[in-house]
C-alpha cells in the first residue's frame, strides 16, 4: 500500500509515520484485496491543535476523505481513520446488500421525502453576486440513487451529480442543513 505521510508546518516523525502506515494497512488489508494508496497530511489548527486530512482513492473513482483535530497528532490521526473506517464499514454493507438482490432483478426504489424550510436569517445581508471559489472537472458516474447517496457519504462531499442508468438523465443529491439527503431528478418533459 502507497501511504504518502506529509506534514504542513508539522514535523513528521518515525514514530506517526509508522502508526500511520500500520493502521491504513490494517484497513486497507480488513476491506481490499488490492493495494490502495493515501495521503495522510498533518498540519496546525488556529488554536495550536493537530488537524489531519486523510485521502484515499479506493476503486471506480470512489475517493474516502475524512479529516479530524485533536491536541495530539496521534489521536488527530485515529479520530480520522476512525471516520475512514466507519465510512468502509457502511460501503462494505451496502454492497452486501445488493448483492442479495433476487436473480438479478432490479428492485424499483421508492424515494420518500419531507421539503423542510431553511431557518431565516435575517441579520446577514445577501450579496449580489456569489463568488465563485473553484471549479474541477470530474468524471460523473452513472449510479442508482442508493449508490449515488453511497458515494456521497464515502467521498464526503456536499453535493454528487450523476448519471441515472433507468431514466438515462443528470441527476443530483446533495446533504441538506438538516442532515437529511435532497434529490434533484429533471421533470421528464
Amino acid at each position: 500500500m502507497d501511504i504518502r505521510v506529509a506534514g504542513h508546518q508539522v514535523a513528521t516523525g518515525e514514530s506517526l509515520r509508522s502508526h500511520v502506515s500500520d493502521r491504513l494497512s490494517a484497513i486497507a488489508d480488513r476491506y481490499f484485496s488490492r493495494a490502495v494508496a493515501a495521503n495522510v497530511t498533518f498540519g496546525r489548527g488556529p488554536y495550536e491543535d493537530f488537524t489531519c486530512d486523510i485521502v484515499a482513492p479506493v476503486n471506480q473513482g470512489v475517493v474516502l476523505k475524512s479529516s479530524n483535530r485533536a491536541n495530539d497528532a496521534h489521536v488527530a490521526f485515529d479520530g480520522a481513520a476512525d471516520k475512514i473506517e466507519r465510512q468502509l464499514k457502511r460501503y462494505m454493507s451496502r454492497l452486501r446488500e445488493r448483492r442479495g438482490e433476487i436473480d438479478g432483478a432490479v428492485i424499483e426504489e421508492s424515494a420518500a421525502y419531507t421539503v423542510f424550510a431553511a431557518p431565516m436569517d435575517e441579520e446577514e445581508p445577501i450579496p449580489p453576486a456569489p463568488a465563485i471559489i473553484a471549479e474541477t472537472k470530474v468524471d460523473i458516474p452513472e449510479a442508482s440513487v442508493s449508490d449515488a447517496v453511497m458515494m456521497l457519504d464515502l467521498r464526503n462531499t456536499n453535493a454528487l451529480m450523476f448519471r441515472n442508468p433507468i431514466s438515462g438523465q443528470y441527476n443530483m443529491v446533495y446533504r441538506r442543513d438538516d442532515g437529511t439527503i435532497g434529490w434533484v431528478e429533471p421533470s421528464s418533459k
